[in-house]
C-alpha cells in the first residue's frame, strides 16, 4: 500500500501540471477536476495506511514533465493508471478499492480522447498575459513564482499528513482550511508559470518538514514563515504594480489572505498549548 500511496501521489501531480500546459478550456477544467478526485484518493489511501499503523512518507521521484504537445503527458497519464490498476490489489478495502478503479477506469478512458495541443508552458518567455513588466519586475516575479509555488505544495502535504495523524476535531478543521487555501493558491500560481513559460515540478519535501515532532514550535515558525510572505507579495505588489495595476491588485488579493491564514494558525497554537496544559 506505501508504493499505492507513492503512485497515487506523482498521477496527482502529473496530472495537475498536465492541467496548466493545457491552453483548452474543457480539457483544462476536466483535468484540474480530475487531479482534484486523484488526490481525494491520496488522502484515503493514506487514511487506510494510518488505521492500520503502517509507516509511510510521502517520498516519491523526480517527475519529468518537459513536453512539447499535450499527448505526451496524456499518455503518460495513461501509462500512470495503468501501473496504479495493477498495485490496486494491496488495496484490502473492496469499498475503496472499487472507487478507485472505477475512477481510474473513467479517468483513463476521457483524458485518451483530450484533444492534442502544442505545449507553450516551458518556453521561457517570461511574459504574462502581454503585460510589459520591467526586467526587475519580471525577475522578482518568477523568483517568487517558483519559492511560493513550492511553499504552497510543501505546505498542502505538511497540514494534510498533521490531519492524517491527529484525532483533534479542532485542529483537522484548521488544518483543512489552510489545505484548502493552498490549493488555490498553488493552482494560481502553477498557472501563472505556465502563462509565462517556466512550469516546474516541486521538488521532493523532506519527512522531516512534515513528520512533526513539536507542533507547537512548527506553528509558531509557520506563522513567521507567513509574515514573511506576506512582506514578499508587498513587495512584488510595489515592483508590478508601476507596470501592472492587475498584477499589484493580485498579489494585494494574496497578501490579505494569508492575514486570515496567522489567525488560524494563531488559533491552532492557542488550542494547542491550552490542551497540552
Amino acid at each position: 500500500m506505501r508504493d499505492l500511496l507513492d503512485k497515487t501521489h506523482e498521477l496527482w501531480l502529473v496530472t495537475l501540471m498536465a492541467s496548466f500546459m493545457s491552453e483548452n478550456c474543457n480539457s483544462k477544467r476536466v483535468l484540474n477536476d480530475f487531479s482534484d478526485i486523484i488526490f481525494r484518493h491520496f488522502t484515503w489511501i493514506e487514511r487506510a495506511l494510518v488505521e492500520e499503523k503502517i509507516e509511510y512518507d510521502y517520498n516519491r521521484d523526480n517527475i519529468p514533465i518537459k513536453v512539447d504537445n499535450t499527448k505526451v503527458i496524456f499518455n503518460n497519464i495513461v501509462e500512470r493508471i495503468n501501473t496504479l490498476e495493477l498495485m490496486l490489489a494491496s488495496l484490502n478495502r473492496e469499498d475503496l478499492k472499487f472507487r478507485v478503479q472505477k475512477d481510474l477506469d473513467y479517468i483513463k478512458y476521457v483524458v485518451s480522447k483530450l484533444e492534442d495541443e502544442e505545449v507553450r508552458a516551458f518556453n521561457t518567455n517570461r511574459v504574462y498575459k502581454d503585460i510589459e513588466l520591467s526586467k526587475e519586475a519580471t525577475d522578482a516575479f518568477t523568483l517568487f513564482l517558483f519559492e511560493e509555488s513550492y511553499k504552497e505544495y510543501e505546505l498542502i502535504m505538511i497540514y494534510n499528513y498533521l490531519k492524517a495523524h491527529s484525532g483533534d476535531d479542532y485542529l483537522n478543521k484548521i488544518f483543512q482550511i489552510l489545505v484548502d487555501e493552498s490549493f488555490f493558491h498553488l493552482k494560481s500560481f502553477g498557472q501563472m508559470m505556465a502563462d509565462m513559460g517556466i512550469l516546474g515540478m516541486p521538488r521532493v519535501i523532506h519527512k522531516s518538514l512534515y513528520q512533526v515532532e513539536d507542533v507547537v514550535q512548527f506553528l509558531k515558525d509557520g506563522i513567521d514563515e507567513e509574515l514573511a510572505a506576506k512582506e514578499q507579495c508587498l513587495e512584488l505588489s510595489e515592483a508590478v504594480g508601476r507596470d501592472s495595476e492587475e498584477l499589484a491588485k493580485f498579489f494585494d488579493f494574496i497578501n490579505f489572505q494569508e492575514n486570515y491564514h496567522i489567525s488560524l494558525m494563531k488559533d491552532a497554537l492557542k488550542h494547542y498549548e491550552e490542551k497540552g496544559k
